[in-house]
Formats: structure tokens, C-alpha cells, sequence
């Protein structure tokens, strides 16, 4: 028997089955356990959530005298409840990136603890709860919606020790708007975004020495690395609900289409849509980012970088539809304006993929930093254009970062 419940009616011994409320609003990054710690009980109680699903069947029932809110026969009537719900709170309306990023910069710190304990229960062998990972999708997949450059550009700011969970997320973000960009239907964008979120799931079990080294992997390291892929689809094969599309991203992501990826060798035919798409956003979040081994490079050049390599490694509609998603200079992008001057690239116009928003800060001709100004390229009447890519490492400002989003500390 299924009870919605109000909070201040927990007990311990009870089966939690969901929450009545957002993901971003409770404590925990799922649903689905045995309330065994009075803490846990307290945490909720101190969240905004005011009621909650609870499974007599599989724990402990409300104490005598007490009422349910409301009970169900089933758990599709629960989900149908929680869905409708979960809509009448969705915001999706495009919003500027400006405007976006606060609330992208809140699901990227709830995203990566998630992540985190979501790793953390992988290496006890804990099953993995694919329903509890749903919910954080779609948070990411409606920030997604409403600007997709805010909140993958927020994950690309992570610090060494955040890079494997905060990847994740960024992946996850990634693979929804490349989704979108292919016209994939709203099932499948999910499904994608779900893919990102576990394509390293492998990488929980490998040994932290080899998998956060400072220098480069020997033979014999490189070869355990390459292990994960295997690791986190066998995982995910214990897990509940978990589609197969996900099994075989996680399991494909490195493959590449001249048939010299790993862990099969597949060549181009044989390896699945999601998976080229898994295998464009890993690279890219992975060349952008601060590493224990490098700098992350720029983002408009990781793009020009990876067009070099398109040929055998990626599939060329699959790439060009990811450029078209993150725009020719992703938000971030050093460049230098036909004035002289140098900005940084703070949002895409919509328009066309050589006119986005800049934020000049910097006059070459004068060779001193000016009051930053937001210049939209895109504008009529606009006399301006990009002329070059820049390189961060050659100008050494230390402000880049905190120009386009104005959170740079929070956000990392």
C-alpha cells in the first residue's frame, strides 16, 4: 500500500518511495530506501518539502491514529501524480543566458553532490537508481530548454578534484542540447541526457592514484583506464530500469568511426547515434577543462580542434549538429573584435553563428584593459565582426571567467 504522508509523520523504519516536490528541493539525489538515520529525517524536516510517499509494504506504516494524506493502488498512480505535478512547476520559456545562469549555477552544485554519492553508493556496489537519476535530467534538460549555453558552460568550470562528477554533468547537458539540435523527440532527449549523466559511471571503481595523476598514464595505467566502459555497463546492468540506449553509450563512448577507439574497435556503421554523441560531448568537456595533467583550452579553439580530428574520430552530421548547438564560439571564447578590441563570448544571438554576444573589456590598440561593455553582434546596424580566436594563455588575464558569468566561485 502506497500513503502520501506529511513529513512530520516519519518514523524510522519507514520506506521512503518518493518526494512531493522538486528534485533541487530535497536532501537526497533519490528516492526509493528505508529511513534507517534519525539525521535523514531532520534533514527533510529542514527542506521545503512538505509531504511525501511512503511504501507500507516494504516498511513501516503511520502509527495508530494517525491519517494518511491520500493512499494508491499502484505506483503508476503515484508517477501520474508526481508527473502532473512536476509539470505545473516547470519553467521552460527561453531565457538570456544572463538570466539563466543563478539558476544553472544552483542545479550544477545540487548535480555534482548527486553525482558524488551516486559514485560513492557504485563503489559499494549499490544498485543503481536510474529513477532518482531521472529527476536530475530533467532539471538539467529544463535549463537546457530555456538557455543551453548557461548551464554547460557553468560545468566546464569545475576544479581537478570536481572533474569526474562534474564531467558527468556537463556531458549530461550537452547531450540534451545536441538532442535537440537533431530533432530527436522528447523521450529520446531524455534518454540521452540520462546517458551523459552515467557514461563514467565505470570510472568509480578505478583506482583514484592512476585516475587523478598529475603526469601522463603509462602503458599499463592507460590499459586499466580503459577499462571503464566495461566497469560501468556491467554496473549498470544490475540497475533498475535502465534503457538500453544508456547500456550502450556508457559502454561506446570511445569508440570512434575509423574503428581505432575502444573497447570493440567499431567502425562508423556499427556504432550507434547515441553513442557518436556521447563520444563529441566527452572530448569536448574533457579538452575545455582544467585537468591534474593540463589547462583546459579555450572553447572556440577545443572546436577548430576537434574539426581537425573529425575525420575518423567523430561522425561529421553528429559534430556539426554540436557546433551548432554550442555556436561557432561557445560563451567563454577569447576573441578580438574589427575594432581592436578583445572580448569574451557571454551569448549566442540565434541569428547566426558568427554573431554572438561579447563582452569587450580589452583595446589592443591602446593595449589597456576599458570599461567591458556588451556588444551584440548581431544587432542591425552592427559594424563589428569577429576577425580571430584568441588565445587565454597568450594575454594571461585571470578575469576571463568571471567576466562572461559574473559567478565564476559559485559556480566551481
Amino acid at each position: 500500500m502506497l500513503k502520501k504522508i506529511g513529513v512530520h509523520q516519519l518514523t524510522l523504519g519507514m520506506h521512503l518511495k518518493e518526494f512531493c516536490g522538486s528534485w533541487m528541493e530535497h536532501p537526497f539525489w533519490r528516492t526509493g530506501f528505508v529511513i534507517t538515520d534519525a539525521k535523514d529525517i531532520a534533514s527533510i524536516l529542514a527542506s521545503s518539502i512538505k509531504e511525501v510517499w511512503i511504501d507500507c509494504d516494504k516498511g513501516v506504516d503511520v502509527a495508530d491514529g494517525q491519517h494518511a494524506v491520500s493512499e494508491a493502488q499502484s505506483e503508476a498512480q503515484v508517477e501520474a501524480e508526481l508527473q502532473r505535478a512536476a509539470n505545473e512547476r516547470r519553467v521552460v520559456a527561453p531565457v538570456s543566458t544572463a538570466v539563466e545562469l543563478e539558476r544553472a549555477a544552483n542545479i550544477c552544485l545540487q548535480s555534482k553532490q548527486a553525482v558524488i554519492s551516486m559514485f560513492q553508493e557504485a563503489r559499494m556496489g549499490k544498485t543503481i537508481d536510474v529513477g532518482g537519476a531521472q529527476m536530475m535530467v530533467e532539471e538539467i534538460t529544463d535549463s537546457v530548454s530555456r538557455n543551453p549555453g548557461a548551464l554547460i558552460s557553468l560545468a566546464r568550470l569545475k576544479t581537478i578534484d570536481d572533474y569526474t562528477y562534474m564531467h558527468s554533468v556537463a556531458v549530461c547537458a550537452m547531450m540534451v542540447a545536441l538532442a535537440k539540435q537533431l530533432g530527436l523527440d522528447e523521450v529520446q532527449t531524455r534518454t540521452a541526457g540520462m546517458a551523459g549523466l552515467l557514461h563514467d559511471l565505470g570510472k568509480a571503481v578505478m583506482p583514484m592514484e592512476v585516475l587523478n595523476k598529475p603526469g601522463k598514464l603509462t602503458d599499463a595505467e592507460f590499459s586499466i583506464i580503459k577499462t571503464h566502459p566495461q566497469e560501468g555497463h556491467r554496473m549498470l546492468l544490475t540497475g533498475i530500469k535502465v534503457d538500453p540506449m544508456v547500456l550502450d553509450v556508457c559502454l561506446h563512448h570511445h569508440e570512434k568511426t575509423d574503428g581505432s577507439g575502444y573497447p570493440k574497435g567499431l567502425e562508423s556503421d556499427e556504432i550507434s547515434l547515441f553513442a557518436k554523441m556521447g563520444a563529441v560531448c566527452d572530448v569536448y568537456d574533457a579538452i575545455t577543462s582544467n585537468r591534474p595533467y593540463k589547462a583546459g583550452w579555450d572553447p572556440a579553439e577545443s572546436l577548430r580542434k576537434m574539426a581537425e580530428w573529425a575525420n575518423g574520430h567523430f561522425d561529421a552530421k553528429v559534430f556539426q549538429a554540436f557546433v551548432k548547438s554550442l555556436g561557432i564560439y561557445p560563451i567563454g571564447s577569447l576573441v578580438q573584435l574589427s575594432s581592436g578590441r578583445l572580448g569574451v563570448v557571454v551569448d549566442q544571438s540565434g541569428k547566426s553563428l558568427t554573431t554572438p554576444a561579447v563582452k569587450v573589456f580589452f583595446s589592443t590598440k591602446s593595449n589597456m584593459r576599458i570599461v567591458p561593455e556588451v556588444v551584440d553582434l548581431s544587432r542591425p546596424g552592427s559594424h563589428e565582426k569577429i576577425v580571430s580566436r584568441e588565445d587565454p594563455a597568450k594575454w594571461k588575464f585571470s578575469d576571463l571567467n568571471e567576466l562572461w558569468s559574473g559567478i565564476t566561485t559559485r559556480a566551481r
